[in-house]
């Protein structure tokens, strides 16, 4: 193996364990920035809940008398 190749592939292993950290922490924020886009753009497709009756209240549930 040539020299040259091998300087090269030590330069790239340096490069990638000192920009490691970083590239993980853009992945992470990326990932979670699209978490939140993907949360807020399923909350906007939900239609808003019908309005329930309320039920009479029975004796048990401390209702009138």
């Amino acid at each position: 193996m040539n020299y040259d190749v091998v300087s090269l592939v030590l330069a790239f292993a340096a490069v990638a364990r000192s920009y490691a950290p970083d590239v993980w922490f853009l992945v992470r924020r990326l990932l979670g920035a699209g978490v939140r886009v993907g949360a807020l753009a399923l909350s906007e497709q939900q239609p808003p809940p019908a309005p329930t009756t309320p039920a009479p209240a029975s004796w048990t549930e401390g209702g009138h008398r």
